[in-house]
């Protein structure tokens, strides 16, 4: 599975979401920004990413997936 199917699905599955991925064979790192994530705790975040790719975790075509997960605001700030 490529990283942008991933990337793909992230954003699919997450309203207004921006997913960067990348991949080392069937594992892959994902940093996301979405608003959604406004209040939510880390875990909280985590399981709207996996649930966004759960299938394909399932399936075994994603063996491992490494989340960073931001609010738009906690992005610019981690960027500044």
């Amino acid at each position: 599975m490529e990283a942008s199917q991933v990337k793909k699905c992230i954003e699919a599955g997450i309203p207004g979401a921006e997913a960067m991925v990348t991949a080392d064979g069937t594992k892959y790192n994902a940093i996301v920004v979405s608003a959604e994530f406004e209040g939510k705790t880390m875990i909280a975040e985590q399981k709207m990413v996996y649930a966004t790719v759960n299938d394909y975790i399932q399936s075994g075509d994603i063996h491992a997936l490494s989340i960073k997960a931001y609010t738009p605001e906690e992005w610019a700030a981690e960027n500044a």
